[in-house]
């Protein structure tokens, strides 16, 4: 049975055992990193590439620390071999950076031999997205949309306007607006809204209310999800 509080003392020399824990321990805390990631993740699709390299990457983070151990040359020569790779791969979403992380977090730990500090920290890590999944944090609702209008230039009428949005979206802003002559007396404005829907389907309420105003005219509501994928 391996003693992991002091395994750390007998590192210079790592057995072929020693090397089997670490590259199994490297596989099972970054498996646990990638299901949590699959499940605690609202993306529809999820990239299964993402998930896999979650996955790869602790063991090669782990292979390459026991390689380098303590010396300072194979650091650096280490270190001007991964120069001349260029990663042009591009994570747009913050969250995706973060697992990214943990995952090299784990197998540096496991490469290092701090078996301990991998566990207790990849079980806090995955402990925390889960909870987090479950909170006000995680966004339940990306739906943001662009409404656009024109009515007479009527302050009374903009701010029962304004009501009918409050009603179904969480905030808006005014994001430009415009005045031009009409044929009519009055002048007409065209108003240009930012809103953060509560509900999916309270786009299709909100365009039917407004309809029903008479004064609005070329009523344009554009909503798209602002989720970003990998």
């Amino acid at each position: 049975m391996v003693d992991f509080f002091s395994i750390q003392n007998n590192t210079e020399n790592p057995t072929l055992l020693l090397i089997i824990y670490t590259v199994l321990f490297s596989f099972l805390l970054s498996s646990l990193i990638a299901f949590t990631y699959e499940k605690t993740s609202r993306d529809v699709s999820k990239p299964m590439y993402f998930i896999q390299a979650l996955v790869l990457l602790s063991i090669v983070t782990a292979t390459v620390m026991q390689a380098i151990g303590d010396s300072v040359a194979r650091g650096l020569g280490m270190l001007g071999a991964l120069a001349v790779i260029r990663f042009r791969t591009t994570l747009r979403n913050p969250r995706n950076i973060v697992f990214m992380f943990a995952s090299l977090a784990s197998g540096i730990a496991c490469g290092v031999y701090g078996f301990v500090i991998a566990i207790v920290g990849t079980v806090g890590f995955c402990f925390t997205a889960v909870v987090l999944r479950f909170t006000p944090f995680s966004r339940k609702n990306n739906m943001v949309a662009t409404l656009q209008f024109q009515m007479p230039d009527d302050m009374s009428k903009l701010k029962e306007v304004q009501v009918i949005m409050k009603k179904h979206c969480y905030r808006f802003a005014l994001k430009r607006y415009k005045t031009f002559n009409s044929t009519k007396k009055e002048n007409i404005v065209e108003y240009e809204y930012k809103l953060k829907m509560k509900k999916e389907e309270e786009g299709i309420k909100l365009a039917k209310v407004l309809r029903q105003v008479p004064e609005l005219e070329n009523i344009q509501l554009n909503i798209q999800d602002t989720m970003e994928e990998i």
